[in-house]
């Protein structure tokens, strides 16, 4: 799959250098808005690959532990298999709900004060 977006393409290379998102991403609110998804982005990841490891690990050097019978042929590796895909679900739940409650308030004040902005700066360019 390819993308429309070449990075040659002039408008992209104006867009790096818009001065009404150099404003936004210097602004207190755009601060706040990395520092929330960072609150939650980098502890449940770390989370993750700690839990993902630990499985890993526990397969390659604790076989006898990973092979012990839970419920007839069911055993331990299974179980916690089974459990890595319901971690990743339970992950996935849980940012959405953090980013409808954290992040998409904050980033629909920004968009809506970048479009504000923009539109105020192309009619001042405009009028030239």
């Amino acid at each position: 799959m390819t993308s429309d977006i070449s990075p040659h393409d002039p408008n992209v290379a104006a867009a790096r250098h818009d001065p009404v998102y150099d404003e936004l991403h210097a602004s207190p609110e755009f601060a706040e808005l990395k520092r929330r998804y960072r609150g939650f982005a980098f502890p449940a990841t770390a989370a993750f690959l700690a839990w993902y490891l630990t499985y890993v690990v526990l397969s390659m050097w604790a076989t006898g532990f990973m092979s012990t019978k839970v419920v007839g042929n069911i055993n331990v590796a299974l179980v916690l298999g089974l459990l890595q895909f319901a971690t990743t679900f339970l992950l996935a739940w849980l940012y959405s709900s953090y980013s409808t409650k954290k992040l998409d308030p904050l980033a629909r004040e920004l968009d809506e004060r970048f479009v504000s902005l923009a539109g105020k700066a192309s009619h001042g360019r405009s009028e030239h």
